[in-house]
């Protein structure tokens, strides 16, 4: 015959409560960082790129002086590499977000 642990049905219903409540602050960063826009500048401000952290570019603005037709592959470059860099943030806020949003709660395989 197995012993009863008093209250660990409620013990079990606590833990249920907490991760559904971090279920949803996770879902509710995650709305927050998709509709944050990430901005990086190269070439001295020369190439801005503006993602928004579910990866969309939103803008790509560039100073005339940096349209060289002679040289396209430094504009190609200075482009890749800023939107590089503004990917790099949108997924660093992720990051922190969730963190934030598990509030020390170790579920092995979550995030």
């Amino acid at each position: 015959m197995k012993a009863r642990i008093p209250g660990g049905a409620q013990q079990g219903g606590n833990m249920m409560k907490k991760i559904q409540e971090m279920q949803e602050n996770m879902q509710k960063i995650q709305q927050e960082v998709e509709e944050t826009e990430f901005s990086s500048s190269v070439g001295g401000g020369a190439v801005e790129v503006i993602v928004n952290g579910a990866h969309e570019v939103t803008a790509v603005n560039l100073k005339p002086e940096v349209v060289d037709p002679e040289d396209v592959e430094m504009l190609q470059d200075l482009i890749i590499s800023a939107f590089n860099e503004s990917i790099r943030k949108a997924n660093e806020a992720m990051e922190k977000g969730m963190e934030r949003a598990k509030g020390g709660l170790s579920i092995p395989g979550l995030f």
